[in-house]
């Protein structure tokens, strides 16, 4: 079969029949997540992802390819979950982009579409790692850019791409080194492959089977801990500008024309009038907050592109007395009894278990979404909650770094004012709150609880759901794993002695508080006797004991 040209109907069913594909194969997937702790999620946030793209592609399915792709990025940007999701909605929006204006297109509008995929999504990541997605995106890209120079048949052209895919998912070892320290290969590649191999049994007439025929085999797969988080703006350690600047522009044909816009150099050129920065634009209009010392500056490069519109300019300095929080709302108040004037400030933490969930609202959440390993929010749960707390700036709390990159993602997206705060864990995320100022502004709050990120020590008890090798221990399925600060350190079959090991190797002479939050497994006899432990061999710390009632992590230690 050749096809030369490529429609949104035929496009649609490739978009479906790669989601349901990755959807048959994400236990794999999972399986494949090894490092830094096996408990498999990779599989599961990508096939969220994709399912969320190809059900607002099966909304809107017509001829028209490029508008096919605007339903397809447009689900899966609000889909995404975890860093391999967002990534994979990066490619697709970057692929989507590219086409948007097309009915149909050939094979070398193909081939250049997932080029133009591969540059967006490694713009969207500060500092992109090789040996991960992002690697076998780009090889696969490149071949077809090479191929449909010599052939326009799509279908030669999706086979090329698929191949070396292939080939440069076994080659992620090389680049990684943690892979070939673990023997595997890359789970984000490895679920990129999945969609390419359900796009060209599609353009060949096929259909793939609901589950995997046959488990690939260790030597052929592989993952690690890839994707770093998106910086989306920069957080000020003082208020050294003064004005906090916000606008927007309606683009101007006569002014794009003199001054064609383009995102990247835009947000790098208003980077040099100030700090905490925040650019978000689509066809019609482009969004700016910035601090600056000189806010007429910046309205003046504003004005290169196009007409002023929804200016606020604050003097921050004469703001330090204000005092923008109010009392604390549940997110199930929230929900029911939405205020009608936006409150100064809300919180959204992200937690697994309804003790977690309880203790952040305890000292300040306003909403707490559900979340975490092999389950993580996507970016509309995000946005949702955002929105369900009212309040005019609002701070995240991800409370897991595979959470951070859909989080900066939501306030991407979203028209509210949001502050991320990278809290990697449980204990990060309450240190972070407890540091939180509502007499404070936002960038001070935004400083001030970043830095108690590094002022509290984690630990995590948990069980392997594979048996894998790394950091120089042998890891068998149902062994209890110590984890400190995102590396295994100690391993045993008996959980408490797990325990045991891991405070010993955590806690010193100058700990002074440790915080016990035990999960769903832990029996009171066993949480007695880890207690006993620490009293006596470290009779100098303070214990401090909640129920987290957590599954996955039987314990979550936090020291400070």
């Amino acid at each position: 079969m050749s096809i030369t040209a490529l429609d949104g109907k035929r496009f649609a069913e490739m978009i479906i029949q790669g989601a349901n594909h990755l959807s048959a194969n994400a236990k794999m997937v999972d399986a494949l997540n090894v490092f830094p702790v096996p408990d498999g999620d990779t599989g599961t946030n990508m096939n969220l992802s994709m399912t969320s793209g190809a059900k607002e592609v099966k909304n809107n399915v017509q001829e028209h390819i490029g508008k096919v792709g605007v339903s397809l990025s447009k689900g899966l940007l609000m889909g995404a979950r975890g860093n391999s999701g967002v990534i994979l909605s990066q490619l697709f929006r970057g692929f989507s982009k590219a086409i948007e204006a097309k009915a149909i297109i050939n094979g070398n509008e193909f081939a250049g579409a997932l080029e133009a995929g591969v540059e967006t999504a490694y713009k969207a990541v500060m500092k992109p790692v090789e040996g991960t997605i992002l690697t076998v995106a780009k090889d696969a890209a490149k071949k077809a850019v090479q191929t449909a120079q010599k052939s326009n048949d799509i279908v030669v052209i999706m086979e090329d791409v698929l191949k070396e895919a292939k080939a440069s998912l076994k080659r992620t070892p090389d680049l990684l080194p943690v892979l070939k320290e673990v023997g595997v290969v890359d789970s984000g590649g490895q679920g990129l492959v999945c969609v390419y191999e359900g796009f060209l049994a599609e353009l060949k007439g096929e259909k793939l089977p609901d589950s995997p025929e046959v488990m690939p085999s260790m030597d052929e797969l592989v993952n690690a801990e890839h994707h770093k988080s998106v910086q989306g703006h920069i957080n000020t350690e003082d208020i050294e500008f003064g004005y906090c600047t916000e606008f927007m522009v309606r683009f101007e044909t006569e002014k794009i024309a003199k001054h064609p816009f383009n995102e990247t150099t835009f947000r790098n050129d208003l980077s040099n009038y100030g700090d905490s920065l925040l650019v978000i634009s689509d066809d019609d209009i482009v969004k700016v907050h910035i601090h600056s010392e000189q806010p007429g500056e910046v309205l003046t490069y504003g004005q290169r592109y196009g007409n002023l519109i929804n200016m606020k300019i604050e003097n921050m300095r004469q703001q330090h007395s204000n005092i923008v929080g109010e009392t604390h709302t549940p997110l199930a108040t929230a929900v029911k009894e939405t205020p009608k004037e936006k409150q100064g400030y809300g919180i959204v933490a992200v937690s697994m278990g309804s003790g977690v969930a309880d203790l952040f609202k305890s000292i300040g959440a306003h909403a707490v979404i559900e979340g975490g390993q092999t389950m993580n929010p996507s970016t509309e749960d995000i946005v949702k909650a955002v929105k369900e707390v009212n309040a005019k700036k609002v701070f995240i709390l991800p409370n897991n770094k595979n959470i951070i990159m859909a989080a900066e993602q939501a306030r991407d997206v979203s028209d509210e004012e949001i502050y991320v705060i990278p809290s990697k864990t449980v204990p990060q995320g309450l240190s972070a709150l407890l540091v939180f100022n509502p007499s404070a502004d936002a960038e001070a709050n935004t400083t001030a609880m970043t830095e108690a990120l590094s002022h509290v020590k984690t630990g995590q008890i948990t069980f392997a759901v594979r048996d894998t090798q790394i950091d120089g221990l042998d890891i068998e399925t149902g062994d209890f794993m110590g984890i400190a600060e995102g590396k295994i350190v100690v391993k045993n079959k008996d959980k408490e002695k797990a325990a045991e090991d891991l405070l010993s190797n955590m806690l010193d002479e100058d700990s002074e508080i440790l915080t016990i939050i035990y999960g769903e497994d832990v029996t009171e006899e066993e949480l007695s006797q880890l207690t006993e432990f620490v009293e006596e061999k470290f009779s100098d710390v303070e214990i401090e004991v909640h129920n987290g009632k957590q599954p996955l992590y039987s314990y979550i230690f936090s020291i400070e």
